[in-house]
């Protein structure tokens, strides 16, 4: 059924409300939650909500219809990514409207789905549903994928089990069943300074740093030949970046420290430790022995920051079979970039992803969405609730 114009108007006004808050992974979000919160009670929906340890952080969930199993988890994230160093046209948190766009940070990633989803309570609730609707607004999403853990831990334990997860990321309404993982890593070479002309008195780190780095770029080729048995990725391989090199400190010394900061996509079939594991074997045969080949004062660690898991095909699931129908589709397709799904996925909450606009535009100055890509999500929406009588 084609969207209403009074639901559609719903949708672009809590969007605006949506961007005008701060909410950069860096921030606090609590303003944009407390407002949601207001918004539930002016609705009459319950709602609960899950603060981080620090206290200034929080993910909310509204449930409309019977505290039931069996249910439907709409999931999107109110953290942005920054706006320092961008050329935006205009203020990112003041949102514009230009002809069919609608500009502003998280308009498109991923304010809009979560504006649909709160524009859509009214429609839930005269749907007289026989089982809920749980709206899901996590934080974090940007930079760990954490901020919906505490809630998903909640789920048959508290909070009714759900059948099916979507995840509203953009992809232009198309319904995702697969995405790569995405795992950060910061490795510290540790040396011992030493005049340059006397190599062998020290350790030199950033030796042992672009040593690192190289034996990476090797790994990252051997995925690449390994590339992607099903096809449906682009690019069609396991990744590997090294995002920044830093240390020493002048160019007549060896350098005493150095550090890498590095990412690992892995298509959801490879074990997310799958890079960590490789440099660990490199560093301990090769890496470590050749910084100290003079001496024992070299060390080199690597940490781990961030592991978010793939999102795995999962077919005739509950959640594809109802995204599809709402989708008016026939095929899944596969994203490159991460999302929560996995974290849903590894509870065993079957999960898909769906939402209006394209993931082009996320993280750009600038960054839009289409209100035609909005209507389509109300289209989805109110099929997904003749699916669910």
């Amino acid at each position: 059924m084609p969207p209403d114009s009074a639901t559609l108007h719903s949708v672009i006004a809590l969007l605006d409300r949506l961007v005008s808050f701060d909410t950069e992974s860096a921030k606090t979000n609590l303003p944009l939650i407390h407002a949601v919160a207001d918004h539930c009670r002016m609705q009459d929906v319950p709602f609960r909500l899950a603060p981080n340890a620090a206290g200034d952080k929080a993910a909310l969930i509204a449930t409309i219809g019977p505290m039931v199993d069996g249910g439907i988890v709409l999931s999107g994230h109110t953290d942005v990514v920054p706006v320092k160093g961008q050329a935006w046209t205009s203020d990112p948190f003041t949102m514009r409207r230009d002809g069919n766009r609608l500009f502003g940070r998280g308009t498109c990633d991923m304010k809009g789905f979560d504006a649909l989803a709160l524009a859509m309570i009214p429609a839930f609730k005269a749907a007289r549903l026989s089982v809920p609707i749980h709206i899901v607004l996590s934080y974090d999403e940007e930079v760990t994928c954490l901020g919906s853990e505490d809630i998903i831990r909640q789920f048959g334990n508290g909070l009714p089990m759900p059948r099916a997860v979507i995840v509203g990321e953009p992809t232009m309404m198309q319904v995702a069943d697969s995405h790569k993982s995405v795992c950060t890593y910061a490795t510290h070479v540790e040396g011992h300074e030493a005049h340059s002309a006397k190599p062998a008195l020290g350790a030199d780190a950033i030796a042992a740093a672009v040593d690192i780095a190289c034996e990476l770029m090797r790994l990252g080729d051997r995925f690449e030949q390994e590339g992607d048995r099903t096809g449906r990725f682009d690019p069609a391989f396991s990744t590997v970046h090294v995002g920044l090199i830093n240390g020493g400190t002048a160019r007549n010394i060896l350098a005493k420290q150095c550090d890498l900061l590095w990412e690992f996509r892995g298509l959801p079939s490879v074990p997310l430790d799958t890079a960590y594991r490789h440099l660990e074997r490199y560093v301990a045969e090769k890496a470590l022995p050749t910084l100290n080949r003079y001496s024992d004062k070299g060390t080199i660690s690597t940490t781990v920051e961030v592991e978010v898991p793939g999102l795995e095909p999962d077919a005739g699931s509950a959640a594809e079979v109802l995204a599809l129908r709402a989708a008016k589709a026939n095929h899944t397709i596969s994203v490159s970039y991460a999302t929560e799904g996995g974290r849903f996925q590894g509870a065993g909450l079957p999960t898909v992803i769906c939402g209006p606009g394209s993931i082009d535009q996320a993280h750009q100055p600038d960054e839009f969405i289409e209100i035609s890509q909005l209507s389509e999500g109300i289209a989805f929406m109110h099929r997904l609730i003749d699916g669910l009588r």
